[in-house]
């Protein structure tokens, strides 16, 4: 029987400056990013693949089973799908040379993010998300959550600005 995966989407570019939401998931779902070392290790190889692709890593999250991305094209020829595919092949090269594991499963899913207002709640979901999970009280507590450009304090300021102007 086939293995279903999501698909690209076959009419969207990927190409330019545009803003997306990514998961990647571990092999089976297996705890492999709760150690420090590891994490350090897959973010290092993201922000790697974002500067040769022309992204920038705008917030991370990685939990232990899984990561979420949240990128921004920088360059007109900024291509998604080369970033997905270099972060998740430099991560797990560099994870199986240290760890001696398989990283990730080999299929993700992407999301287009389309305005301000959906980036601020992206980036507020990936605040939350060791929160909710009891990981941490307080997101500046988790060490697998950051980004390339801002600090997590900086991050919660953005989404409560964002929100302050959509109450109105």
């Amino acid at each position: 029987m086939p293995h279903f995966y999501p698909k690209h989407l076959p009419d969207f570019p990927y190409l330019g400056k545009l803003s997306y939401a990514l998961e990647f998931t571990t092999e089976q779902r297996a705890l492999l990013l709760k150690e420090d070392a590891a994490i350090d290790l897959v973010v290092q190889q993201f922000v790697r693949a974002a500067n040769e692709t022309g992204f920038a890593l705008l917030t991370y999250c990685l939990m232990p089973d899984h990561a979420h991305l949240l990128v921004a094209g920088e360059r007109d020829e900024s291509n998604c799908l080369s970033f997905i595919k270099l972060a998740k092949q430099y991560s797990a090269y560099y994870y199986k040379q240290s760890f001696g594991q398989r990283l990730w499963q080999r299929y993700g899913y992407e999301r287009f993010v389309r305005d301000d207002m959906e980036r601020a709640l992206t980036i507020r979901y990936l605040l939350l998300n060791p929160v909710k999970a009891g990981l941490v009280d307080d997101p500046r507590e988790y060490h697998g959550l950051g980004s390339q450009r801002y600090t997590v304090h900086e991050l919660m300021l953005m989404v409560e600005y964002s929100e302050t102007l959509a109450l109105g």
